[in-house]
């Protein structure tokens, strides 16, 4: 670990220290019923600006904005992905970026929190409870209701999905509705999803077409991931070699990273682009994803394409793509012939090609 990554590790840990308790006095709304057509502005704080991360917040967005149908939702984030994300999100207004490097940054750093405090928002909604910058963004802004993402202490929530990280933040603002006086829904729990059109789809369809010239089905594979999530290029290889010999009748095309990199040497046909909602257009039109965890991995599932993700090193139970015959697989606990299973029930199932209502 470098000095540097040592120092933000130091700086994150302070932080937290000093932020943990922050929303966690009682707050006591008396016999209050809140009427959800007055909320109207609602802020969601996730200070984060990675790809998979941000994806992985579209479930408890649909969840706002089913429960609150005349709210307009504004993102506190990093970077400049969330407006790609949810731009086809009806409830979407607008992202307040909060700057990577704040010291190098320090005016536009001081004017997202003036903003934040000075917008009128009715509900704020933190979805991380272990983010000081979203704690403290909740804490900051003058929004009647303030939710920080915790679960209170005698609450239990018996769900056997509920270690997800795209899930207990949508159960855990659930059971914060309920104190509201808004009944607390059992709906499943919604999947992560980019809301394609039906133009983007279209156009993931003929970018497919032009990279492969026949009518077979297409499998996806993402070989890249980064750190020690990445599986070696020796283990990729002889599974390419593997799943081309058993998947004869399909085409195998590699997602390739904005790196330009690949496990397999470019032995597939690959496909590279910059734009992520092309990217999973393309991935869209296919019949399988094969990718180690990774924002591609999660983007993938968020197309609806069936997923399976290869976990080496990641908690499997928090970062698993779901829904739409997806699956998490620990490639310790899983054999070469055990992978194939998981692969054939997938595909034998086919899949179902459907967009999504933007919310």
């Amino acid at each position: 670990m470098s000095f540097l990554s040592k120092i933000n590790q130091f700086r994150r840990g302070v932080m937290r220290g000093l932020t943990k308790d922050i929303g966690k006095q009682k707050t006591d709304y008396g016999i209050l019923m809140v009427d959800k057509s007055e909320i109207k502005r609602i802020l969601i704080c996730r200070p984060n600006g990675r790809l998979g991360n941000l994806l992985l917040i579209t479930p408890l967005v649909k969840e706002v904005a089913a429960t609150f149908p005349n709210c307009k939702i504004d993102l506190f984030v990093k970077g400049t992905l969330a407006p790609i994300i949810f731009e086809n999100y009806e409830a979407y207004n607008k992202s307040i970026p909060l700057p990577k490097k704040p010291f190098k940054s320090l005016i536009d750093y001081i004017k997202v929190w003036v903003s934040i405090m000075k917008e009128p928002y009715d509900m704020a909604i933190n979805v991380d409870q272990n983010s000081s910058s979203g704690r403290l963004a909740v804490r900051f802004s003058n929004a009647k209701y303030k939710f920080y993402g915790d679960l209170d202490e005698n609450q239990v929530i018996d769900k056997s999905d509920y270690e997800h990280i795209a899930k207990y933040p949508v159960y855990n603002f659930r059971n914060y509705l309920s104190k509201l006086g808004i009944e607390k829904s059992n709906r499943i729990i919604a999947s992560v999803d980019l809301n394609l059109s039906s133009s983007e789809f279209m156009n993931g369809k003929k970018k497919l077409d032009e990279l492969v010239t026949n009518s077979k089905k297409t499998i996806c594979i993402f070989t890249y991931a980064t750190g020690n999530k990445c599986l070696t290029e020796e283990w990729w290889g002889d599974f390419y070699k593997a799943l081309k010999d058993k998947y004869r009748e399909y085409n195998i095309i590699e997602i390739l990273p904005v790196e330009n990199v690949s496990q397999i040497g470019f032995q597939a046909p690959s496909f590279y682009s910059k734009d992520i909602r092309e990217i999973g257009a393309v991935i869209a039109n296919t019949e399988l994803f094969i990718g180690a965890d990774s924002g591609i991995m999660h983007l993938a599932s968020s197309v609806q394409t069936p997923t399976a993700g290869l976990f080496s090193v990641s908690n499997l139970k928090k970062y698993e793509p779901y829904d739409n015959s997806s699956i998490g697989i620990d490639i310790y606990s899983y054999s070469k012939n055990d992978y194939f299973k998981v692969f054939n029930a997938i595909l034998s199932n086919g899949r179902i090609k459907s967009l999504s209502k933007a919310v």
